[in-house]
Formats: structure tokens, sequence, C-alpha cells
């Protein structure tokens, strides 16, 4: 079973590519400027701290890698769970509460993490 474990498909993986082809654009391009800040997310499949997948979102360059930030460190560094970051990015669940029950664990600048909003996520399409 333990083999399975890492081979879980992540919600967030696919939010992570909408994001790639987000930052191409215009306003990706826009938030880019504006925020110039590297993040770096840890996201489990079910419980912090187990068989997390780190992405980095740098806001600096404008992209999206998976794999842990090399280049320093990053200005903050998030920890959830796959179905709270999809909560947090899609608007469904305020990242401050989130931060106060335990769902999210930050690491670094504060000042930093306070501009890790939903507004930098591509909204899903509406049908």
């Amino acid at each position: 079973m333990a083999s399975d474990e890492k081979s879980v498909q992540l919600k967030s993986d696919a939010l992570m590519e909408q994001m790639k082809l987000h930052l191409t654009t215009d306003a990706g391009k826009a938030l880019t400027k504006k925020i110039g800040l590297v993040y770096q997310l840890n996201i489990a499949p079910k419980k912090l701290g187990f068989n997390e997948e780190s992405y980095v979102v740098d806001l600096k360059k404008g992209e999206v890698k998976k794999g842990t930030y090399e280049d320093g460190k990053p200005d903050a560094t998030f920890s959830f769970t796959d179905n709270d970051f999809i909560k947090i990015a899609a608007g469904k669940m305020n990242p401050q509460i989130a931060f106060m029950r335990g769902a999210m664990k930050i690491k670094g600048s504060i000042s930093a993490a306070q501009k890790f909003t939903p507004d930098i996520f591509p909204k899903p399409a509406k049908m």
C-alpha cells in the first residue's frame, strides 16, 4: 500500500497547471509586477506533513514549478492539505481563518504571506 501513497493525484496539480498558463497572460504578468514574491506550497493529500508535493509559485519570474525552491529561501512557505488548498484558491475558505484553525501553516515573512490571496489564482471557467 505504501507505494500507492506517493502516486496520489492531487486536485491541486490541475490548478497549478492552470496557474502556469495564467501567469503567461496579461493579468498574470500584472500579478508578477504587483506582488514580486516567491512562494513555496507544500500540499499534502490527506494530513499535513505527510507525502507532501511541493510547488514553487514564483511571482518574481512569473513561473510555477513542481519541487522545492532552490534559489535561496522563498519569501513564504505554506503547508496545507489538497482539499483546503483548493478551497482557499477558490475563495471558499478565508486564508486567515484557515491559519487560525491550523488548516494552513506558514513559514517565512508574514507580510509576504498576506499578499498570498485567492486573487492570484485563475478563476475556474463558469459553465
